[in-house]
């Protein structure tokens, strides 16, 4: 089930030119694909993840120079740990995806295979009202 979830979400498709979602068009996005039912996070929890690591936006890439990773998409997918990017040291390429631009316009997850939102979940949405990010939202 969570392979199928992932896959899912990195295949969603989205216009040629990436996509910068409103909070609850992505809310509805994200719920349809099962990720309200991921046990230990809501739905709020996905979404303010989204928010805090790229903004809503699909195409949001950022370099870690650090371990010269890169950061791909809405949920700002690590090419050291989840995907290939062809350019980063040591990669693991975890969930065996390639991670280059016009593979990565897709919704899906940071760490799908261990079941965790990331560090902007941590840093900005754990412990917090998370269902803000869901009101009003006709879901």
């Amino acid at each position: 089930m969570k392979a199928l979830i992932f896959l899912e979400l990195f295949l969603l498709p989205l216009a040629a030119h990436g996509k910068i979602y409103e909070r609850c068009e992505l809310a509805a996005a994200m719920k349809r694909l099962g990720l309200a039912n991921i046990p230990g996070y809501t739905l709020g929890d996905w979404v303010c993840t989204a928010k805090y690591e790229s903004n809503f936006n699909t195409d949001a890439v950022n370099y870690n120079p650090g371990d010269r990773s890169t950061d791909y998409g809405i949920l700002q997918i690590n090419s050291h740990w989840w995907c290939d990017d062809g350019k980063t040291p040591g990669a693991k390429n975890v969930c065996r995806i390639q991670c280059r631009g016009d593979t990565m316009k897709g919704i899906f997850l940071s760490s799908i295979l261990r079941l965790s939102p990331g560090v902007a979940w941590r840093n900005h949405c754990k412990g917090t009202d998370v269902s803000r990010f869901i009101r009003d939202c006709k879901l």
